[in-house]
């Protein structure tokens, strides 16, 4: 973050800033204890992955959670557009948000949308899912020789989401290396909008010929999109609805699970000493994946927001118009919450930790992903209790993007 401001059209001071810098994205922290330390939102000039956008970004704890339920802060895709087009500091003409999921609207589309998700992925389907979770886990563990050095990012943290949520979908097993591949395109910083879009095309054709199919063949398998699909349900999703749905899924299950298994790891081999507590007592493992989605979020930053009419924060008054970030990495770090946030302690109570979010938008595949952190954690464990980084911890790298944030490799060896 640098220094300099510049005269925003609002009269507001708007410093530049780069939230996609190297610098914040290895430490993210740094950054936002200096935020915290003011008595209000910043206004910043936040480089997005195709423009910078004048933003409001809020880093309290207090003032992140109570604004995750506001209803004065927008999600809805209709009405972002001029919004974005406002406050970009480039030519965004003819670009808009356009999803048409739930994570991208409002009461009562949202209601609507939540109501007929939920009936489909519900807590059963979830529970139900355990048996397989383990055998996928314990195929990709005994594909580890013990000692050898592995990349744990690849070949667990990766590699089982995607195999998760393409079975939940109903996607065959042969093509779960394309739905990999055209998510790590679509979210990836490095990507050309030309790589992109050729990614998001090509998902949505692939996904718009298997709902096709699913829905002709009737075949009956148990799975999110035949649920979805039932000609049963007394509320139908419409086509654009049941894609971009999917599409969340994807996203959501796919990338936020990865990262919150390989920081997991990565946070145990930083503190040897909350490995030894682990190791000597599964039962704590449940509430240990609690911490580390408080202490290294999955997700950095909520999705875009932006306010209907006036709202307070602290000692200022964000305008109607604007567009606003919340910071969950921040809020998950503030000491006005957490007693010394920067200390890993899987025995700490996190109840209140904000990386799924808080209110209507709460993550509806949170059980989901607490399911599978548990779940290899428990299988590694068991199978190789004892680790060790094959590198030192220092030189590894984080990837990100907006909102995700993860590492890019972690070479561990593993031993029983």
């Amino acid at each position: 973050m640098t220094d300099s401001t510049k005269p925003d059209t609002s009269g507001t001071e708007t410093a530049e800033s780069d939230l996609l810098n190297w610098d914040f994205i290895q430490d993210p922290y740094l950054t936002y204890r200096e935020m915290r330390t003011g008595t209000g939102p910043r206004r910043l000039v936040i480089k997005t992955l195709s423009t910078g956008l004048r933003s409001w970004l809020v880093t309290e704890y207090s003032d992140v959670r109570r604004l995750l339920a506001d209803p004065r802060l927008s999600k809805s895709a209709a009405g972002a557009a001029p919004i974005i087009a406002k406050h970009s500091t480039e030519d965004v003409s003819g670009a808009s948000i356009t999803s048409d999921s739930m994570l991208f609207s409002d009461p009562p589309q949202h209601s609507r949308l939540r109501r007929m998700f939920s009936r489909a992925f519900t807590m059963r389907r979830t529970l139900d899912l355990r048996p397989r979770i383990e055998e996928l886990t314990d195929e990709l563990l005994d594909a580890i020789p013990a000692g050898a050095e592995i990349d744990l990012v690849e070949s667990v943290a990766m590699a089982l989401p995607i195999a998760v949520i393409g079975e939940l979908l109903g996607v065959p097993r042969a093509a779960h290396h394309d739905l990999r591949r055209w998510n790590r395109a679509l979210t990836s910083v490095d990507s050309e909008p030309s790589e992109k879009y050729q990614a998001y095309m090509a998902s949505l054709g692939y996904f718009r010929t298997l709902v096709s199919q699913k829905a002709k063949s009737h075949d009956g398998a148990d799975d999110l999109i035949n649920a979805m699909i039932d000609p049963d349900n007394e509320e139908r999703f419409e086509e654009s609805e049941l894609l971009s749905t999917i599409f969340l899924m994807m996203n959501a299950g796919y990338e936020t699970t990865a990262n919150l298994i390989s920081s997991s790891v990565y946070a145990l081999l930083k503190h040897p000493e909350q490995l030894e507590l682990l190791r000597g007592d599964a039962t704590l493992i449940p509430n240990a994946v609690e911490e580390f989605l408080r202490y290294e979020s999955p997700l950095n930053l909520s999705t875009l927001r932006y306010t209907t009419e006036p709202v307070e924060v602290g000692d200022t008054v964000v305008p109607a118009g604007e567009v606003v970030f919340l910071a969950l990495s921040s809020g998950n770090r503030d000491p006005e919450r957490f007693d010394e946030p920067d200390r890993l302690d899987i025995r700490r109570n996190t109840a209140t930790h904000l990386a799924f979010g808080h209110g209507i938008h709460h993550c509806v595949g949170a059980p989901l992903a607490r399911l599978e952190g548990e779940i290899v954690l428990a299988r590694l464990l068991d199978r190789f209790p004892h680790w060790e980084a094959a590198e030192p911890l220092e030189r590894l790298t984080w990837r990100y993007t907006l909102q995700f944030r993860g590492l890019e490799r972690l070479p561990v060896r593993l031993h029983a």
